[in-house]
């Protein structure tokens, strides 16, 4: 029995070990670390530029020569040549052959060199383009993780209404009892307070939709409970102390979609070289070494390997002169593509300035809605406390209560609201300065 007890014990420590163990308390910092490291877009564009890094690779490898190994081992029989004394014979005759060959470009239109510039280009890119993940994933995780505190907090506020509301069920039933108010004042106190409960499991289920998104940025387990870090509830409002042109110029400056984009038009333009270099002469050198062996040769297999040793070195070149115009479309298909590239740069910086500006626009607003949203919560809630009092002391009617706490509700999720839009945008506007995100 004692042992029994024990084991008991053991097994609900470690329980309750692991649970304690298991739900971690995350910042935001913890967040994006965590993310840059696990999420698979972000993985995805890795794998993106190591491809990015064997192309380049493999196209400085073709400055280099080749070099093939061959065997062959042949029986014929009847009027045929031999394959190593090149005699017309009438006998079979087994035959071996064994060498190697090598060649090497030595001019191709310059399409070697361009095509080995161009690879270095793709590769620059796609850091380039690794990085704008990166820094897709980091907003992403800003805005969840701020919608998620301002779920937790519209908790807080929906479960205050369910007691307030709670409260004001048993005074209405008090009054109901003593025949001061009619019975559908007591059931409308009655509605509000279930209300007030749906309210709680609503802001509930948003808290956890919100958990949901953000443990999929994170690439966690949907069975892996999480709880994130609060945040300062004093922060600052927004310095607007920016010059919004100085702030765009800023954002061009060093984001990377922007440099991906340049590069883009730069690989382009390697293509076009390397197009015309379809039009240029191709000069290329050839090398090769062998022997073999005859069967109609008295000599032993030895000598005739000895004997028959040959080696080759030539050169050879090739002039385009007509290829049913490939060339030609391949040059007008690389300009045509160095336009679209231009235009994907323009849209580019259109879409960073569209950002910059509304991110600006939308600091701005918030943070008058901050002042404003505060002064009405403030407000709201000596109205609601003055209209608690007054339905204690039969002053006040159950409709007037209810609106009073719903307006005083509202104040307060606006207000919520509000405080963490006004945090967004700063979050917002230091990462288009080029500042880290931290909170």
């Amino acid at each position: 029995m004692k042992l029994y007890l024990i084991i008991v014990s053991l097994f609900f420590v470690q329980l309750s070990f692991a649970q304690e163990t298991s739900t971690k308390v995350w910042s935001l910092q913890d967040c994006i670390d965590y993310a840059i490291e696990h999420n698979i877009t972000i993985k995805d564009a890795t794998l993106d530029k190591n491809l990015a890094e064997v192309d380049y690779s493999k196209a400085k490898s073709s400055r280099l020569p080749n070099l093939f190994g061959s065997a062959s081992q042949n029986f014929s029989n009847g009027s045929t040549i031999d394959p190593i004394t090149s005699d017309y014979v009438t006998d079979q005759i087994h035959s071996t052959n064994v060498g190697i060959n090598s060649s090497m470009t030595l001019f191709q239109g310059n399409q070697l060199s361009n095509q080995i510039k161009q690879n270095k280009i793709l590769l620059e890119q796609s850091i380039f383009l690794e990085e704008v993940e990166k820094n897709n994933i980091v907003l992403n995780i800003l805005e969840v993780y701020l919608q998620t505190l301002y779920s937790k907090e519209s908790i807080a506020i929906a479960e205050n209404n369910v007691v307030a509301s709670e409260k004001e069920v048993e005074r209405a039933k008090a009054r109901l009892d003593a025949g001061t108010i009619a019975l559908g004042d007591y059931t409308e106190a009655q509605s509000q307070a279930a209300t007030n409960k749906f309210n709680v499991i609503s802001a509930k289920n948003d808290y956890q939709q919100y958990i949901i998104q953000l443990k999929q940025l994170l690439e966690l387990s949907p069975l892996e409970d999480i709880q994130i870090e609060t945040i300062d509830e004093n922060m600052d409002l927004i310095n607007l102390d920016i010059d919004k042109n100085q702030l765009y110029n800023n954002a061009i400056g060093f984001l990377p979609e922007i440099q991906a984009s340049q590069l883009n038009i730069a690989a382009n333009e390697k293509e076009l070289d390397i197009a015309k270099g379809g039009f240029l002469p191709t000069l290329s050198l050839t090398g090769s070494m062998g022997s073999g062996y005859t069967s109609i040769n008295d000599n032993t297999f030895s000598d005739q390997f000895d004997v028959n040793f040959n080696q080759k070195l030539g050169l050879s070149l090739t002039i385009p002169i007509f290829n049913r115009n490939q060339t030609k479309a391949a040059v007008k298909t690389a300009s045509i593509n160095i336009d679209k590239a231009e235009i994907q740069k323009q849209n580019t910086e259109k879409e960073v300035y569209k950002k910059v500006e509304t991110a600006y626009q939308n600091a701005v607003s918030a943070q008058e809605q901050v002042i404003a949203t505060e002064a009405s919560k403030v407000a709201a809630e000596q109205s609601y406390n003055l209209a608690q009092k007054k339905y204690e002391l039969g002053a006040l009617s159950t409709t007037d209560l209810v609106i009073s706490q719903n307006t005083y509700t509202n104040a307060q999720q606006n207000y919520l609201q509000s405080k963490y839009l006004n945090i967004l945008y700063h979050e917002l506007l230091q990462f288009y300065q080029g500042n880290d995100i931290k909170l």
